[in-house]
């Protein structure tokens, strides 16, 4: 591409309003449910695309061969890819960084536009074959993909674009007689490298696009269970106007395309979601390579979760079932594999028949299954790797005389990566399914003394690393604040009388601290901050007529 030498801005642009993404039902008779339906039937009989990689616009198909397979149908490939080696990468993020000059040049308000067409591209167009690709890769139902690959998506895009106009009018509030003060909000120098999880298309697009639109240029290496639709949210940035080589889209080996990132100087950023074991391996080798660095290079993560409800002996009847309910969505919506799932509850025991009756009817309602059928509320699980870790909780729950399976607990993959919604009570507040990161549908009960409140607080604080989401269920106001104060650092997102899932863009900004990551807020303001660089300007319009100070006459 030749050199394109970008004009100044010569108005300062206002954005279009912006608001979330408005959700569809997809109930019985909706007009959306049939268009969804026959993107999902059409993907299904097309059979596995060919991914590319994609470097500086070019398509590169390398031999390297991996697959993504369907979850609920584990004998069909949803897409094959091709893999990047270590040359490749080389390559680009030569490219990358070549490409930065003129994507960091553009002004905003060009930057901007290709976000907020991108959204409109989702929101429309590419609304149903994102969806459909989310459902048949990542095995979500059509309420799950809808809220992922269609609503948060745009949201990221849109209110990531209202954020950062408003972060560049942070101006100094102050100016001399003379002198002009101004902030600039640099792209960081170097590359960022985002690396992006499973089970978010909505997190794999934020990854990526929230440092570009900032100015910076990017290293994408999607997840293998989320190419297809990671590479769909490529293209429709292409469609929607980013330059070649400013996101370079890499699918391929972890190791080998960590060590060749991770080993360039010009590594400005990590941008990562996973697993908090592969967070800190990465962290350690960054530290490593210190003395590598042009510059001290910016880490934002967020990783795992062991997510809590919490009931007050202040719950009246409806506020017990309303409990159950949310901790049934909570434990089991997407099997579990939300990094906000709830996965432990603390029930006083005054409190815990009613809670049990419920939850247990209401755990018998729920079916699972290929998530093409619609009747389906809960699909499997990613993969096979997955399935086992997931049924070796279970299974040592089973074995556990301390623990009792109350529902579910059954594991089958025989077709498709099927765990059982699993109940477990436990009579130990060490248990191991209390403590570790599941990443399933598995959720366990613990019941206190009522008059332990205070001191079950103090627990769930202490029982894990992670503080990323916790919910709070009380009628009394005064065990509202109590317990508000007492949980504060166990989770970044907090909820009151409702479950832990679900923070929304432009409402809830997520993230959490601890174990969990570094807190900088997706879908804020803050997490921009991680992307740019400030440069303080000072301009002199007034001469001096000497150096000397007044202190200085004698």
């Amino acid at each position: 591409m030749a050199h394109v030498l970008h004009t100044p801005s010569l108005a300062h642009f206002k954005l279009p309003a912006i608001d979330n993404e408005p959700m569809k039902s997809y109930a019985v008779g909706s007009e959306e449910r049939p268009k969804l339906e026959k993107a999902v039937a059409d993907m299904r009989a097309a059979g596995p695309v060919e991914i590319p990689v994609v470097i500086n616009g070019e398509k590169i198909k390398t031999g390297q061969i991996g697959k993504q397979i369907n979850p609920s149908e584990h004998k069909t490939t949803v897409c094959t890819y091709h893999e990047a080696d270590a040359s490749l990468i080389k390559k680009a993020i030569d490219g990358a960084l070549e490409a930065k000059a003129r994507w960091e040049a553009m002004p905003f308000n060009d930057r901007a536009a290709v976000f907020l067409k991108a959204a409109d591209l989702i929101a429309t167009k590419y609304r149903y074959k994102l969806m459909a690709a989310t459902m048949l890769g990542q095995g979500k139902n059509a309420w799950q993909a809808e809220i992922d690959a269609a609503a948060e998506l745009c949201d990221f895009f849109r209110f990531g674009a209202k954020y950062a106009e408003e972060m560049y009018q942070q101006q100094p509030p102050k100016n001399s007689p003379g002198v002009w003060n101004r902030s600039e909000y640099r792209a960081l120098e170097g590359f960022v490298f985002a690396v992006s999880p499973f089970n978010f298309t909505a997190i794999g697009g934020n990854l990526a696009g929230a440092p570009a639109l900032m100015g910076n240029v990017v290293l994408w290496k999607p997840s293998p269970g989320a190419v297809y639709s990671n590479y769909i949210v490529y293209q429709i940035l292409e469609e929607a106007g980013l330059p070649a080589g400013v996101i370079q889209f890499v699918p391929g080996p972890a190791e080998e395309i960590c060590d060749v990132v991770l080993a360039h100087p010009e590594f400005a950023s990590l941008h990562f979601t996973g697993s908090t074991h592969v967070f800190r391996k990465l962290w350690k080798q960054i530290g490593n390579n210190i003395d590598n660095y042009k510059s001290y290079p910016r880490i934002v993560g967020e990783t795992g979760g062991k997510n809590y409800h919490v009931l007050h002996k202040s719950l009246d009847a409806d506020g017990v079932r309303q409990a159950a309910l949310q901790t049934i969505r909570g434990a089991f919506e997407y099997q579990g594999q939300k990094c906000s799932a709830c996965s432990r509850v603390y029930v006083p025991e005054s409190l815990f028949a009613d809670f049990k009756k419920v939850l247990v009817e209401e755990h018998a309602k729920i079916k699972q299954g290929p998530i093409h059928k619609w009747e389906n509320f809960m699909g499997p699980v990613i993969n096979k790797f997955a399935f086992d870790k997931i049924k070796g909780f279970i299974d040592h729950a089973i074995s556990n005389d301390d623990c009792e399976v109350i529902a579910g607990g059954k594991c089958d993959d025989s077709e498709g990566y099927f765990v059982q919604p699993t109940i477990i009570v436990t009579k130990d507040k060490d248990a191991k399914t209390l403590k570790e990161e599941i990443f399933g549908p598995v959720v366990t009960l613990y019941v206190y003394e009522d008059a332990d409140f205070e001191a079950t607080c103090k627990m769930v604080s202490d029982t894990t690393q992670y503080a990323l989401t916790g919910a709070l269920f009380a009628k009394d106001r005064e065990a509202i604040v109590a317990g508000s104060n007492l949980l504060r650092n166990t989770a970044g997102n907090f909820y009151i009388n409702d479950k832990c899932t679900g923070a929304v863009v432009g409402q809830q900004p997520f993230g959490g601290a601890r174990g969990s990551g570094t807190n900088d807020k997706a879908g804020s303001w803050s997490l921009l901050l991680r992307f740019v660089s400030a440069r303080s300007v000072k301009e002199n319009f007034v001469e001096i007529d000497g150096f000397a100070y007044p202190s200085n006459s004698v």
